[in-house]
């Protein structure tokens, strides 16, 4: 996925029906679930300012697992 590909519009805003708006999320919403995880990376790299090719790697330093005696 391209970085241009999405392109957030702050500026339009349209007062319509409940009806309409419906129609209009069901015609233009991503229909699969891989399409909602990319619309999902997309935004989360325009949030957190990370390149989509190349985004941030986890810090496993944070996280610590043992076991529990029991």
């Amino acid at each position: 996925m391209e970085n241009g590909q999405f392109k957030l519009n702050r500026t339009a805003f349209h007062a319509g029906t409940h009806e309409e708006t419906e129609k209009y999320y069901a015609k233009n919403q991503p229909k699969t679930s891989v399409e909602r995880l990319m619309a999902a990376n997309y935004l989360n790299s325009v949030a957190f300012q990370f390149d989509l090719n190349n985004p941030p790697k986890m810090d496993r330093t944070v996280f610590s697992m043992r076991k529990h005696s029991v």
